[in-house]
């Protein structure tokens, strides 16, 4: 690829996009990066099937988008413990990184969902959009706000 890129936080990256996964038993919300990681935008709603099939889908998305790093959600609860969320999120970051060969890093993803209601609140407000029609724009959404905070270098996880 080229030569490697700095994020505002001062994390250093190779260049390439930058997909990230809000995790979830029954979705995954996807966003993705531009090649330069400065922005961040929703993807898509993934609803889950099982691992195999999972990490199939993921393999091909990174392919085509030309994904060199993944970030995955680590919902730590308020108080920054891990409750069984964060141990499930993890788990599947490592399957990711074994399976995928790519590099995977876990992001503090503390009051994204509660963000991404905002934003959508907020499209419903200036463009007449329905609030919350169905979880799969929230789940997108919040991978989107994920990324953001990665990109710039806040929420960095394990």
């Amino acid at each position: 690829m080229g030569s490697p890129a700095v994020s505002q936080g001062g994390t250093v990256r190779s260049e390439g996009s930058v997909l990230a996964i809000d995790y979830g038993r029954r979705r995954l919300g996807l966003a993705v990066s531009d090649p330069l990681g400065v922005v961040a935008r929703p993807l898509a709603t993934w609803t889950r099937s099982n691992r195999r099939h999972d990490l199939a889908r993921l393999r091909s998305l990174c392919r085509e988008q030309g994904i060199s790093r993944i970030v995955v959600g680590w919902p730590l609860r308020l108080s920054g413990a891990r409750g069984d969320m964060a141990s499930e999120a993890a788990s599947f970051a490592d399957r990711i990184r074994k399976d995928l060969g790519i590099p995977v890093e876990l992001v503090d993803e503390r009051l994204s969902s509660w963000e991404a209601e905002q934003v959508l609140a907020h499209d419903h407000a200036t463009k007449g959009r329905s609030p919350n029609p169905e979880h799969r724009r929230l789940d997108a959404v919040a991978a989107a706000v994920i990324l953001r905070d990665y990109l710039h270098g806040a929420g960095k996880g394990a």
